[in-house]
């Protein structure tokens, strides 16, 4: 299978090329820049993928991607980044990349991802496409933990730290704990000031 890796940190090039050579059946290209990219994909040999960093020079977001999928040659191409949005992944996708890869990925990962877009299927990692995105959540969200988030709407539906506790398959003194906890967070001292505190941010 031939690879073109296209991204502008040395570092982390040499070393996907490094893990990639070390296993049977890659033949790896590199290249620091998009139009370096293009001129590979042109002049070289057909490439069966070409990753394509998200963030380096030359390189125009999708309309990039675009471009190098419809250039002679046939060649998969798919998105590597340590920046890109689920939302940025999932437009890829729709536009017919072969996949998007996380610079986060395990080195194992990152190899049986590649071997698997270059055999023609589509990847993306299910824990990246499916997370929550919070940036368009009330900064007062942001500051509590999902279970703390279950605590507080209970207590703004009204019910008793015991009902909740049934509601969340906790003990009451665990409750409590939580409560101590949120009241710290808010900055209030009793259960209808966090309620409105909440309502108030916009949390429910």
């Amino acid at each position: 299978m031939r690879i073109l890796i296209a991204d502008d940190h040395d570092l982390l090039r040499d070393t996907l090329v490094a893990f990639l050579g070390a296993s049977d059946g890659f033949e790896i290209g590199t290249a620091a820049s998009f139009p370096e990219a293009c001129t590979r994909i042109r002049e070289d040999e057909a490439y069966d993928l070409v990753l394509l960093d998200y963030k380096m020079p030359g390189m125009q977001g999708l309309d990039s991607l675009r471009e190098a999928m419809e250039m002679v040659g046939g060649q998969r191409v798919a998105l590597i980044s340590g920046q890109a949005t689920r939302e940025i992944a999932e437009q890829a996708l729709e536009l017919g990349a072969a996949g998007f890869v996380p610079k986060t990925l395990p080195a194992k990962s990152l190899v049986n991802a590649v071997r698997f877009m270059a055999m023609g299927e589509k990847y993306a990692p299910i824990d990246f496409m499916t997370q929550v995105d919070n940036s368009d959540s009330p900064a007062l969200a942001q500051k509590l933990t999902p279970r703390e988030l279950d605590v507080l709407k209970g207590l703004g539906q009204g019910f008793s730290n015991k009902e909740i506790a049934r509601d969340l398959g906790l003990t009451e003194p665990t409750i409590k704990l939580h409560m101590k906890t949120l009241y710290r967070k808010l900055e209030v001292s009793n259960r209808t000031q966090a309620a409105l505190a909440a309502r108030e941010a916009g949390v429910f």
